[in-house]
């Protein structure tokens, strides 16, 4: 959790608080450690913007929730887009 901190430049106490506010979610370690994902430094980077710009903690998770989950659906619907644009195969194929 320490280098995580140095990192994202912020105190090992925020990041715990993101595990509290349910954003984040690391695995451990056998000896306990929280161990942190890319994708979970990510989250916790933009955490700190937004509460750097005057966002609390709350509202900055569940926006970053709702970014996550418009990205995805935006991703799902451009996938389903390209499916039904493609021809279909002719029964003689």
């Amino acid at each position: 959790m320490g280098r995580a901190a140095e990192i994202l430049g912020v105190s090992p106490a925020f990041l715990r608080s993101l595990d509290e506010a349910k954003l984040i979610a690391p695995q451990r370690s056998g000896g306990g450690h929280r161990r942190y994902s890319r994708y979970q430094l990510r989250l916790a980077a933009r955490a700190r913007q937004l509460v750097d710009q005057g966002t609390a903690l709350e509202a900055a998770c569940r926006i970053i929730i709702l970014e996550d989950q418009l990205e995805e659906a935006l991703r799902l619907n451009e996938e389903l887009r390209r499916s039904q644009s493609e021809p279909l195969p002719s029964a003689g194929d």
